[in-house]
């Protein structure tokens, strides 16, 4: 999801609310719109840059989303912290993702419309690199003053291309008032009493569910995950098209149990909910990180101010504030909590991701065999 996607959903849920991811449900379309000044968004362009210097991000639409969302706190301070510069965000008019376009029009010798990318997966930085020969995003991690501070396990890209801003902990979400007893193992969900009770999502449309996916494989091994997915099959879970679709049906009271974000939570507490009906499970103490990460297109013109637009997401000061108005943890040592956040903000004992090297060569077959998998049974 773009993080903030739950917000969204929330809305139409009717105020219940929980994390949201990057990229789920969302169409790949990527005709992109373009927001300025105001720090909203909406389809089409909505102000013009005048200011002597134009940084130009491209990101999902819930990152820039209204008043409160973290693309309009970037945009107020960086502006202020660099006098005549003007950030303009770039996001698609429908779906959430727009590396599909990028990667395109890079194939086609096109040009590319901005200097900073913001909301990459690290499966889609192995798709840009299994699809381009030439080189989309520039390496920078050296020229970063913070760089050194992101979390150990969530620096994604060994050529240092890609820096992880934030990141949410993928893992189902239990009612509680609902269940008498929380699973606390995979091997607890294939168990008969909990027939019927989990919602999980399209690995191949949601980046949700492609998370619990990458879970299952790290936990069951590449040789052993269809078999598990296949007793989970048979034990009636639901697999829906989008985070919104599984979590507005587990708020309807569907299903006690949603493959969700760890920071249950601090939504419910935010909204007055009762917390019990969002409480955490973390399988096997383990919760799979998936961080979101930003990258300086290689063909800026504005190297230098891109990469200082990077280094300021990385700052101790953006670190506070940021992966909260995102409903995400942080992605460095220095980032801190407050209020609810600091409450109920939940991380597994042991957090657990595929690195790039891993995913490289493996993640498109593994999510196609898991889609061949549901559709036969």
């Amino acid at each position: 999801m773009k993080r903030r996607d739950y917000l969204r959903a929330a809305g139409v849920a009717g105020a219940l609310g929980l994390a949201g991811c990057t990229g789920d449900g969302g169409t790949t379309e990527s005709t992109t719109a373009t927001t300025t000044t105001t720090g909203s968004t909406t389809a089409g362009t909505t102000g013009t840059a005048s200011a002597s210097r134009t940084l130009t991000v491209a990101t999902y639409p819930s990152y820039v989303d209204g008043s409160d969302s973290p693309g309009a706190w970037l945009k107020e301070r960086f502006e202020a912290a660099h006098d005549d510069v003007t950030v303009e965000w770039s996001t698609p008019t429908s779906g959430s993702s727009n590396i599909n376009e990028y990667i395109q029009r890079a194939k086609q010798g096109a040009a590319i419309d901005a200097d900073v990318y913001v909301g990459l997966n690290t499966d889609e930085l192995v798709r840009v690199d299994q699809e381009l020969d030439t080189q989309l995003f520039a390496t920078v991690r050296d020229d970063l003053t913070h760089a050194a501070d992101v979390k150990e396990g969530l620096n994604v890209d060994p050529k240092g291309r890609a820096l992880p801003y934030d990141t949410g902990y993928v893992t189902p979400v239990v009612d509680a008032t609902t269940l008498e007893v929380v699973p606390e193992t995979f091997d607890d969900l294939l168990q008969s009493r909990y027939r019927g009770d989990l919602l999980a999502e399209n690995a191949q449309s949601s980046d949700t569910g492609k998370a619990f996916l990458l879970h299952t494989i790290h936990q069951q091994g590449a040789d052993g995950y269809l078999d598990y997915w296949r007793d989970l099959l048979d034990n009636d879970v639901r697999v829906l098209d989008s985070w919104d679709a599984a979590y507005n049906a587990y708020t309807k009271g569907e299903a006690p149990m949603v493959v969700s974000y760890s920071t249950a939570k601090v939504y419910a507490a935010n909204q007055g909910e009762d917390l019990d009906k969002y409480q955490v499970a973390f399988l096997n103490d383990e919760g799979y990180a998936n961080p979101e990460s930003m990258a300086v297109f290689s063909g800026s013109e504005r190297r230098e101010l891109a990469t200082a637009f990077v280094d300021f997401l990385l700052s101790e000061e953006a670190q506070r504030t940021v992966p909260q108005l995102n409903y995400q943890s942080p992605a460095t040592t220095t980032g801190s909590l407050s209020g609810n956040f600091a409450k109920y903000n939940e991380e597994p004992a042991n957090p657990v991701t595929f690195t790039y090297d891993e995913l490289a060569g493996n993640v498109t077959e593994w999510v196609e065999e898991w889609a061949r998998l549901v559709a036969q049974h």
